[in-house]
């Protein structure tokens, strides 16, 4: 199964001529490296007064994904994490503020998160989630763990945009838990040309935009849901 910043990875390779940072932006920023044109890698970390520097690489995409994958020991697997699980897995001591404890390399120095360019991009779609002005989320796939085949789930709803959060976490998920089309491995899986048509607002044929793909917001995020996306995003929201 694809995880959410997974997929807006692949959308991002397939959206030509649009750069994410501009070259003047990031001219004093440390280990800088472009992934396509919607997506910006650099050196960042994380102090912890017990154990020292935290290093890894931050990936920041255009709508609003943040990702870390940790290099602090040779031997460290942890990869895509989201800041505040880089800020925990650092062991810092003042853990939930990742946007003041998270830091990157400009001019030589550290400097935190915040004070960059580089939180541009997620504050612009976390302040549109917080005053629920979300337009559309778009239907996604999930593969079944027995067949093979993509299975569709619309989210026009919080109910629906749940059945969807709740399928993506089940590592054995299997055509069968589809919740609301009673179907099993047997069924036809739906045509790729149909699929192509995941309901954005926007544009039909649309594979990813910020209309259509959500970083995060009250309708597909659940205070009572202890997954790692859901605790950052109420957490971050309560600090906003």
């Amino acid at each position: 199964m694809e995880s959410e910043c997974e997929t807006r990875e692949e959308n991002n390779n397939n959206n030509n001529g649009f750069c994410v940072f501009s070259d003047d932006e990031l001219k004093d920023l440390s280990g800088v490296k472009r992934v396509g044109g919607d997506c910006v890698e650099v050196t960042c970390g994380c102090t912890s007064h017990r154990y020292g520097d935290a290093v890894g690489r931050l990936r920041v995409f255009s709508n609003g994904c943040l990702q870390i994958s940790c290099e602090c020991t040779p031997g460290c697997n942890e990869d895509n994490m989201t800041p505040s699980a880089f800020e925990k897995h650092s062991g810092r001591e003042t853990a939930r503020k990742w946007k003041n404890n998270i830091w990157v390399i400009v001019n030589g120095e550290k400097v935190p998160l915040f004070k960059t360019v580089l939180l541009k991009y997620y504050n612009k779609v976390s302040k549109a989630a917080s005053n629920n002005v979300r337009g559309c989320h778009r239907d996604e796939f999930i593969r079944c763990t027995e067949c093979n085949k993509q299975r569709r789930f619309r989210q026009r709803t919080k109910e629906e945009c749940r059945l969807h959060h709740d399928a993506l976490a089940d590592s054995n998920w299997k055509c069968s838990d589809h919740p609301y089309d009673k179907i099993t491995c047997e069924n036809e899986e739906e045509r790729a040309s149909r699929r192509v048509y995941r309901g954005c607002t926007r544009s039909p044929t649309c594979k990813g935009c910020t209309t259509c793909v959500c970083f995060g917001c009250n309708v597909c995020r659940f205070s009572d849901c202890t997954c790692q996306t859901c605790t950052d995003f109420t957490w971050n929201a309560k600090a906003e």
